[in-house]
């Protein structure tokens, strides 16, 4: 019988004891195998006597393969019998000789015990969004765009025209000078079709980055916006400007409580995560941070840059602060699920069949497929995983309401 001889936090440590006769069995059983597979000159198969096969294959190489026999039977045998759920086991120690019972020793991570905070005494405060005439009149001024008439002009650039150039390498570029920076527009205001000119380059978080590029001027195009009236307001399919402003407005409010709601839920959970009490098993953060690298070296790998390259580019004190970071978000992450899945459990949240069939029609159609179609391409293991990220999704939403009430 399994027994637990040291618990302390994560740390598990078991101790299981398998039958002298279980081992003779074991070691018999194996020897049977070998026989049937093994060829010895002068024997016919399954005839080679015990001794020539020991003396063939190693005694104790024999004893080693029964020993990870016994262990891979008998070890998940005493994980249930204890009810432990392990995320790891880390080593498993033990001597086996024949005749003898096998007693061996398993140190296991086990599933950490979690406790979350009183957050029914959270206050989560986020601003009350608010939509003004600007917001508005930004979207309808987009709109105007979408809708423009574009001409080839003659003659040289001008404020609000649409300017094609073309690089080096001959990739077309439109740019539209007046969402451009000011340093491209002001390169390019007053350039004609075939002149050549040089922009600044500017980074993915637009800073200017020092470099420039050569680029010639392929054409010069007018934009010519829509008047913005009732007229403009009927091909938005609405009656009248008024109407249109009024709807946008209640889009763009309705719009910014989701994503005020959505801010109030990370929030929570962050705060339950950043509370709860738990002791984080290393292997849970371990595989957490695999996750994170394999993500940079996706990131990486979309601009053409190896991870390993981009590592070894790293000066000693960045890679080691690159490395500290991925283990704080790492942490952070095992954290958060934690209390993700101690949320669900305390508040009972279920996700009952009609809500779960709703969201798999909703994801499919964003791939263009049929449920059954969708859940065939995704497969057993993503469908859990997405399963269990909507149910928690619910309890995050069960909880703020609480909080709410």
């Amino acid at each position: 019988m399994a027994e637990i001889v040291e618990r302390e936090g994560w740390r598990v440590r078991l101790r299981d004891v398998v039958p002298a006769s279980e081992v003779e069995a074991a070691y018999r059983s194996l020897l049977s195998e070998y026989k049937k597979k093994v060829r010895v000159p002068g024997f016919r198969p399954g005839r080679v006597p015990d001794r020539v096969l020991e003396a063939r294959l190693g005694r104790d190489a024999l004893l080693a393969e029964v020993r990870e026999t016994l262990i891979e039977r008998r070890l998940p045998q005493a994980i249930k019998e204890l009810e432990l759920d392990p995320v790891a086991v880390r080593k498993v120690e033990g001597e086996l000789e024949l005749g003898k019972d096998f007693a061996f020793e398993a140190e296991v991570e086990n599933y950490p015990e979690v406790e979350l905070p009183d957050w029914r005494r959270f206050e989560i405060e986020v601003p009350e969004p608010e939509v003004g005439d600007e917001e508005v009149a930004a979207v309808l001024a987009d709109l105007q765009r979408r809708y423009a008439e574009v001409s080839v002009k003659e003659g040289p650039a001008e404020e609000g025209d649409l300017v094609i150039v073309v690089t080096e390498e001959g990739s077309e570029i439109p740019v539209e000078l007046e969402r451009a920076f000011d340093e491209v527009r002001a390169a390019l205001l007053g350039k004609a079709a075939g002149e050549e000119v040089e922009l600044p380059l500017f980074s993915e978080e637009g800073e200017p980055t020092g470099r420039r590029a050569k680029v010639t001027v392929k054409e010069v195009k007018a934009i010519r916006l829509p008047q913005l009236d009732d007229e403009f307001a009927k091909t938005l399919g609405y009656e009248t400007l008024a109407e249109a402003r009024e709807k946008i407005g209640e889009e763009l409010l309705r719009r910014a409580r989701a994503e005020a709601r959505e801010r109030k839920k990370d929030l929570l959970l962050e705060r339950l995560a950043a509370e709860l009490k738990a002791e984080l098993p290393p292997a849970l953060v371990e595989a957490e941070e695999r996750a994170i690298w394999g993500e940079i070296a996706e990131d990486l790998a979309k601009k053409g840059v190896p991870l390993e390259d981009y590592l070894k580019s790293l000066e000693p004190e960045k890679f080691e602060e690159l490395k500290s970071d991925v283990k704080k978000s790492a942490e952070r992450r095992v954290r958060r699920g934690l209390a993700l899945e101690k949320l669900t459990e305390e508040l009972g949240t279920e996700l009952e069949e009609d809500e779960w069939k709703a969201h798999l029609e909703e994801l499919a159609r964003a791939y263009n497929l049929k449920p059954a179609e969708f859940e065939r391409a995704v497969g057993e293991d993503a469908l859990r995983r997405l399963y269990l990220r909507r149910l928690h999704a619910k309890a995050l939403d069960q909880a703020l309401e609480t909080l709410a009430a």
